[in-house]
């Protein structure tokens, strides 16, 4: 079974349609026995993705700080529930269990994790595929700066090249599924 890292906020957005998206993409992980591993949350777009593959039969992994259980409120119904010392272990826990990396919508910590695994691919430290889920085209402001930092000269078109954005989660699974 390939397992699946998605990114994404604690909290809803102030548009049902990242919530909508969230359990979409939950119920497809499931329908195509696709294990998430996430933030650990039970609530936001994290929560509503998790339920959403549970409800519909599937596996989670969630991966939380002791000092965020309170906080995030952690998930307790999960296939698995890893709790770690600091965000740098659930970072790096979360990159080990899984195969590939899904961004969704969020906010500073959902675009630490993105940056950190492009960091890692491009320095090598792990060759896994990073998809961007650009729900309601969220990432468009992000993506323009990341093409503007690429003709500055601070980065190479072939690590920019390398980020998969997909409007879709038909799209996304699709692509999961294509990779080996």
């Amino acid at each position: 079974m390939k397992s699946v890292c998605v990114f994404c906020g604690s909290s809803d957005g102030n548009n049902p349609l990242y919530k909508t998206k969230a359990i979409e993409l939950g119920k497809l992980f499931a329908e195509n026995n696709l294990r998430l591993v996430y933030g650990g949350g039970g609530f936001g777009l994290m929560g509503a993705i998790a339920n959403a593959v549970l409800e519909n039969g599937g596996e989670v992994i969630g991966v939380i700080p002791d000092r965020l259980v309170q906080r995030e409120r952690a998930h307790n119904g999960l296939t698995e529930l890893l709790i770690v010392n600091t965000m740098n272990e659930r970072k790096e826990k979360m990159a080990e269990l899984s195969d590939v990396f899904v961004t969704m919508p969020g906010g500073y910590g959902t675009l630490d994790e993105l940056f950190e695994m492009l960091t890692w691919k491009q320095l090598g430290i792990q060759n896994k595929y990073n998809i961007i889920y650009n729900v309601n085209s969220f990432f468009n402001p992000l993506l323009d700066q990341l093409k503007t930092a690429a003709g500055n000269g601070f980065l190479k078109e072939k690590v920019l090249g390398e980020l998969v954005v997909l409007n879709t989660a038909e799209e996304l699974i699709q692509q999961i599924k294509s990779q080996s």
